[in-house]
């Protein structure tokens, strides 16, 4: 999947988290903000990374604005994201899972 325009998912309520996607052709970087990270950046991280791979996404910037947000959460925030961000009108939800 290829990321062709700016979107967003998310929030920044307590519990939830906002993810902010843009292209960046050639490029990779994630960065996450959180106000629980040396608890659990590295989960955080993860679930991001793992979702970002399932969706196989390799470029790209993505913007993490978390406030204590639970791993499905996460998920779901980012598959949002990326859904929106790469044009997509039809979903294939056996590959999301």
């Amino acid at each position: 999947m290829r990321i062709i325009q700016e979107a967003l998912a998310g929030t920044v309520e307590s519990s939830d988290l906002l993810v902010k996607i843009a292209p960046a052709e050639g490029e990779f970087n994630l960065v996450i903000n959180s106000e629980v990270m040396k608890q659990f950046g590295d989960q955080i991280r993860l679930v991001v990374s793992q979702t970002l791979a399932a969706l196989d996404i390799r470029e790209g910037l993505f913007l993490i604005e978390d406030k204590g947000a639970l791993d499905c959460v996460i998920r779901a925030r980012v598959q949002s994201a990326v859904l929106r961000a790469a044009g997509v009108d039809e979903i294939n939800w056996e590959k999301l899972q």
